[in-house]
């Protein structure tokens, strides 16, 4: 009984680490991704003036700008009643768009900061994500509190669309950076909690992966681009 019982906890040891790296390389996949359509997205406007026109003085920059909103939406209330291959195809398609949307920060920061941003994110991502995974403590309490004030800043980002004012958008992004690190350790922990009850389920595991990387994702994503408006050099 005892041998039986530690083949069963390395088996379920196992299929978790196959889980969470399955969620880390769709999650590293949609950034690289994003990543290069948003550089090449940049390099063709350079290029012509009639495509950063379009881009970015038109009103095509507002569906650009919510077009990822929506496939996240979209995502989220039917990836459940959509094929595995579909659910990729529309992670995938979301990344792609996140990164035309993402493209103007290369004509507002430097080369260089964008870089340094995007290792510190990456450091600091790390982390809590190792927190979440390891830690003992029960995150779930800290959920509805970081939800909370995640609709507070969409809604502050959305008013100071129209009033422009420096003030609210500095600490938009002080309080985005805090609960984009918190939601960073709460949903690792989520992903790995909710692992367990689907395990047995090839498909669920299939798209519960893509779901776990896209909330990863949002999370990496927004921690981002909160620090880069916090520390990034301007052009």
């Amino acid at each position: 009984t005892g041998s039986s019982t530690v083949r069963s906890r390395a088996e379920v040891d196992e299929g978790l680490r196959s889980y969470m790296l399955g969620v880390y390389n769709y999650m590293s996949g949609g950034i690289a991704l994003t990543g290069l359509v948003s550089y090449l997205t940049y390099q063709m406007a350079v290029a012509n003036p009639a495509v950063a026109q379009a881009l970015y003085g038109s009103p095509l920059k507002y569906v650009i700008m919510f077009a990822p909103l929506a496939f996240v939406f979209y995502l989220s209330f039917r990836v459940y009643q959509m094929s595995v291959s579909s659910a990729q195809i529309a992670f995938w398609g979301f990344a792609a768009v996140m990164g035309l949307s993402l493209s103007s920060i290369f004509l507002v920061f430097t080369g260089q900061s964008i870089t340094q941003v995007f290792f510190v994110t990456a450091a600091a991502f790390a982390g809590l994500s190792l927190y979440g995974h390891t830690t003992s403590k029960d995150l779930s309490g800290f959920g509805s509190f970081l939800i909370m004030g995640l609709i507070g800043i969409i809604l502050a980002a959305l008013v100071n669309l129209f009033l422009q004012s420096s003030a609210l958008m500095f600490a938009v992004n002080v309080v985005g950076v805090l609960i984009f690190a918190g939601l960073t350790a709460y949903d690792t922990q989520q992903i790995k909690d909710g692992y367990f009850a689907i395990r047995g389920d090839s498909t669920a595991l299939a798209k519960g992966a893509i779901m776990g990387a896209l909330n990863l994702y949002l999370d990496f994503i927004n921690m981002f681009t909160s620090l880069l408006s916090l520390l990034g050099n301007r052009e």
